[in-house]
């Protein structure tokens, strides 16, 4: 399994943290075909909520990868169960890349109050929606539809809910006041500072002007077991192929057309101005539908929650002002322009999904 670039090339048996993993003991809980001493570790740099390593011995290659705690996504059976899916795909023919088991039996380890899991190393490499041409985007479609409807064949059976509420625009307005106030009073002030001033105020002028179009509860599509995060970095290339899809950690119930939506702005969105390539994105949403056996008016309902909560949302500038995190800064200026787009060319974005 790879999650991009690699760093800080270490023996493992002369530094027993790298990256903040406990690495040798992680490794001896596991049977390896080389000792724990010859093994080489990596930092993975890539992905904003991972922490992992690169394992590498003369016999094998492996992705060591420690859980953080995210909204009770790290707990023992909620990975055991990730774990569990994940073999159950594969087993499908879908391409995923289950754990190995340690000593133990277990697929993770815990250590020092952290679990990790050990998972081979997949060779490949991340694409974007616009590197992909229309029989690939199709196929990106169709495989996303696969995984939808496996899941719902290996997972627990699913109560709909009576309704899935939206956001609220009052809690918006109390969010947009308070990252104007940090943003204007954050030292020293950057460039970005003024932009998500520009962009808050801005969003504050859409939501007067879209307010009356918040979704309804009752009106959102089928829930369903989703991967939760499906997008470029979650899914690895080789040649034309899809060879795995990565990072099952926010596996769990959700509307499931809104996935293939969201997804669809992160593969088919333009890097600097967040403008969707609608003809790829067209190509792909129609074998999603196929391969799900959603309807265009679940897509459609899908298509117009996502707009709405993105609408809403801020949480690239909740990290910045509220967390002092600013690994999501890159992300803002294209996200945010996307949404203008979209409500200036709304129609457009929903004939494309379901046409």
């Amino acid at each position: 399994m790879t999650r991009g670039q690699t760093h800080s090339q270490t023996p493992s048996g002369l530094l027993d943290r790298v990256h903040g993993i406990p690495a040798t003991g992680v490794l001896r809980r596991y049977d390896l075909p080389d000792p724990v001493d010859a093994q080489t570790l990596h930092r993975v740099e890539q992905g904003l909520l991972n922490r992992g390593l690169r394992v590498s011995g003369p016999h094998g290659t492996y992705f060591l990868k420690q859980y953080l705690d995210d909204a009770g996504h790290a707990t023992g059976s909620a990975i055991a169960a990730q774990h569990r899916a994940i073999a159950a795909l594969r087993d499908r023919g879908l391409p995923t890349a289950p754990p190995l088991a340690a000593r133990d039996g277990r697929t993770f380890v815990l250590l020092r109050g952290r679990r990790y899991a050990l998972f081979p190393w997949i060779k490949g490499e991340h694409r974007t929606g616009r590197s992909l041409d229309h029989e690939q985007c199709a196929a990106l479609g169709t495989l996303l539809g696969r995984v939808h409807t496996a899941l719902a064949e290996i997972q627990p059976p699913v109560s709909q809910p009576a309704a899935v509420p939206s956001a609220d625009p009052a809690d918006t307005e109390r969010t947009i006041s308070e990252l104007l106030d940090r943003a204007r009073r954050r030292l020293p002030q950057e460039p970005f500072d003024a932009l998500a001033r520009e962009r808050l105020r801005q969003r504050r002028e859409l939501l007067a002007a879209h307010g009356h179009r918040r979704p309804q509860p009752e009106a959102a599509p089928p829930t369903g077991w989703v991967h939760g995060d499906f997008h470029p970095l979650n899914l690895l290339y080789r040649d034309r192929t899809p060879v795995a899809v990565l990072d099952w950690d926010r596996l769990g119930l959700r509307p499931r057309t809104e996935e293939a939506v969201r997804a669809a702005t992160l593969f088919f969105h333009h890097a600097e101005t967040g403008v969707l390539d609608l003809p790829r994105l067209r190509q792909y949403a129609r074998a999603y539908r196929d391969a799900s056996g959603s309807s265009a008016e679940q897509v459609a309902a899908g298509v117009h929650r996502v707009w709405w909560e993105r609408l809403n949302d801020f949480w690239m500038l909740r990290w910045r002002y509220q967390r002092r995190d600013v690994r999501a800064d890159p992300l803002f200026p294209a996200a945010a322009a996307q949404l203008v787009w979209w409500c200036e060319e709304y129609e457009q974005v929903l004939d494309a999904y379901v046409n």
